[in-house]
């Protein structure tokens, strides 16, 4: 194997001292352009890659961001660090991306690792990472929370999106379009799921109907039967509820109307289209880092959007004409 380069090659193939070489690395001043420019030609023909680590024992910041994520496969996430890395490429700093597989202890590990690898700040998003853990760690290091997780001090920065309102919207939206036997779907155990299901029930009492929610165990033939419309707590129930309405022949959206949350790469790609709530998930990401970077303590609430598709787009009155 060969040696790897080091400054010290890099200065003598240039012909100049080893802290001119640093300085030219760094970009800081002190070097003239072409001098920089020579330097930085010099180290890329010998392969030469600058040691982060080095570099952060003498500046004591490594331009590292950890981001913490409970499972890849959620399209939700991965788009909140879509947004995060875009900020970051912008702001010259580098992203370390690990997850959790919906496991706590997994999720607790991972973040101990981030803060052990000298992190300048993490972004959790996760619902399932124990607080206490959290809490612990933000007392040394920056921490910002994209969710809703369990009970935080207020000195740890959060930033998610208005649940409630958007759990509003989509049942006003089916409630307005003539159905009146909506049900929730409930396939997930976080406080954000938990904050859609109370504000779908509130919405229902208020227009004088009771509430019925579902589990994805629930959704047999004989189900659909009593029901007109359904709520999702996110757009991979809302996708289940398509597949086992198709299965049971029901047809969506003139039997049964269906409106996810999140609106997902999922929503876009299943037939018929999915209705889903639009939380701005890349902007939350970028939100994210530059709250990371700063000095103050945020808590922030974005706004979610309806976004109308095929899956509950007829009215009931222009379905049954």
């Amino acid at each position: 194997m060969r040696n790897r380069t080091t400054i010290v090659d890099v200065a003598k193939a240039a012909g100049v001292s080893k802290s001119l070489v640093s300085l030219a690395i760094r970009g800081d001043a002190g070097v003239s352009d072409e001098t920089r420019q020579r330097i930085l030609a010099v180290a890329d023909d010998l392969g030469y890659r600058s040691n982060v680590w080095a570099r952060s024992l003498a500046h004591g910041k490594t331009n590292m961001i950890g981001v913490l994520l409970t499972d890849l496969s959620n399209p939700y996430h991965t788009d909140v660090v879509i947004g995060v890395e875009d900020a970051a490429h912008e702001r010259g700093q580098n992203v370390l991306i690990s997850h959790g597989r919906r496991d706590p202890d997994l999720l607790a590990s991972q973040l101990l690792k981030f803060e052990a690898l000298g992190v300048d700040g993490i972004i959790v998003i996760s619902a399932h990472t124990p607080s206490d853990v959290i809490a612990d760690i933000a007392q040394r290091t920056r921490v910002v929370i994209v969710g809703r997780p369990g009970e935080l001090p207020e000195s740890v920065s959060r930033i998610r999106n208005d649940d409630e309102l958007g759990a509003r919207r989509a049942t006003t939206h089916l409630l307005e379009s003539g159905r009146t036997r909506i049900a929730f779907l409930q396939n997930s155990t976080s406080p954000s799921a938990r904050a859609r299901q109370k504000s779908y029930e509130q919405t229902l009492r208020e227009a004088g109907l009771d509430p019925l929610v579902l589990t994805p165990g629930d959704l047999t033939a004989d189900a659909f039967t009593g029901i007109d419309g359904i709520v999702a707590a996110n757009d991979r129930g809302a996708v289940h509820a398509l597949g086992e309405a198709s299965d049971a022949g029901v047809r969506v959206p003139s039997d049964l109307a269906i409106v996810g949350y999140d609106n997902s790469q999922l929503s876009r790609v299943v037939r018929p289209q999915l209705s889903s709530v639009d939380q701005p998930r890349i902007q939350m990401g970028r939100r994210a880092l530059e709250a990371v970077l700063g000095n103050e303590v945020i808590h922030e609430v974005f706004e979610p959007e309806l976004v109308i598709r095929d899956s509950s787009a007829l009215e009931r009155a222009t379905v049954e004409s």
